[in-house]
């Protein structure tokens, strides 16, 4: 039999008939024959189930492409378990075929409240059968192709923009700008790297540079931080902007350290001599989405600025944080006074190079 790979597969089943797969819900076992006989020469897997107990027990553990379901059942009818099938998330998708020998529109009516998607009656027309069973297989499948669609293109937007913001502009909203009162803010840049890229090839270079960076992505995740950006060989973090981390400027201090003794492993690793400059600062910034086909969160401000200056002026190696930083965390980690002169659009600027 000839199959195909699943999106995403289930653990019940790597490959799939590429027919579909169908489970035969009846109490009488002729019926049941009747219909897998049919249905089994045209390249559908079939399973079966006596009563609905057990069908529900079957969905759960390895859900079908479609459910054929008698309707009259000894405890629990076909409705009960249609609209079981129907409410459960993980399972309403599955289109149900719902087969019966009531011809009342009273039935009909009972049916489709339950949430059945079509209906058969008996006995059963085989031509008939093998034709609905092969619309709902295609539509669950078109079903599926398009939720598969839908998960990529959200991890592909949950890759550039915060969860929060993403979910805003799932929502429809366009012009997302937001003040945030205190955010620490690092900027990291790895010194060495423009002279190290000049002597290997272009694709070793992007390799290494996404070794380092999806290091720093891992260290970013776990201390609950935000990734903002990448410039070059240029990186930047954010912590405190859903404002439900009180302790997130702490936990950009551990950050930078970390990504600092990263860096050391991975210049042990690969026998190279890189070195990180990383500045942090901490206060109110503005955040939003620029663009419109390719967009982009982003941080504005003087924080964001004195970030990106106190990087800049650092010696290859060292963490340089503003005095706001130092201020808030004195008493948790250790710091050596530095003053920074010449800066643009500032008066001499004290800060600290933060020690573990």
């Amino acid at each position: 039999m000839q199959t195909e790979l699943l999106d995403n597969p289930t653990p019940c089943a790597m490959l799939k008939p590429l027919e579909g797969r169908v489970l035969v819900v009846d109490d009488e076992e002729p019926n049941r024959t009747l219909l897998r006989d049919s249905l089994e020469p045209h390249g559908y897997e079939i399973e079966e189930a006596a009563e609905g107990e057990e069908a529900l027990g079957r969905v759960a553990a390895c859900p079908p492409d479609v459910v054929l379901l008698d309707v009259m059942m000894p405890g629990m009818d076909g409705f009960e378990v249609c609209e079981r099938l129907k409410k459960d998330p993980a399972t309403a998708s599955i289109p149900v075929l719902m087969v019966t020998a009531l011809s009342a529109r009273q039935e009909r009516l009972m049916g489709i409240a339950a949430g059945a998607n079509d209906f058969l009656n008996k006995p059963v027309d085989l031509q008939d059968l093998t034709l609905r069973v092969r619309n709902a297989v295609q539509a669950k499948r078109l079903y599926d192709q398009l939720q598969a669609e839908q998960r990529k293109s959200e991890r592909l937007l949950l890759n550039v923009l915060p969860r929060p913001i993403a979910e805003r502009m799932k929502q429809g909203e366009l012009n997302i700008a937001d003040a945030h009162a205190d955010v620490s803010v690092l900027v990291a840049d790895l010194a060495g790297f423009t002279r190290l890229s000049v002597h290997i090839a272009p694709e070793q270079i992007l390799a290494l540079l996404n070794e380092i960076f999806s290091a720093f992505d891992l260290l970013v995740e776990k201390h609950r931080l935000e990734k903002i950006k990448t410039i070059g060989d240029a990186y930047m973090a954010a912590g405190g902007l859903s404002g439900e981390d009180p302790a997130h400027l702490e936990s950009m201090s551990r950050l930078a350290l970390e990504m600092r003794d990263d860096l050391a492993r991975f210049n042990a690793g690969y026998h190279t001599s890189l070195r990180l400059r990383l500045g942090l600062s901490v206060g109110p910034v503005v955040a939003g989405v620029i663009g419109r086909d390719k967009f982009a969160y982003d941080l504005w401000g003087d924080t964001v600025n004195l970030a990106c200056q106190l990087e800049a002026s650092a010696e290859p190696g060292t963490i340089r944080v503003s005095e706001a930083v130092f201020e808030r965390l004195k008493d948790r980690f250790r710091f050596e006074p530095c003053l920074l002169r010449g800066l643009k659009g500032r008066e001499d600027t004290a800060c600290y190079v933060l020690h573990p």
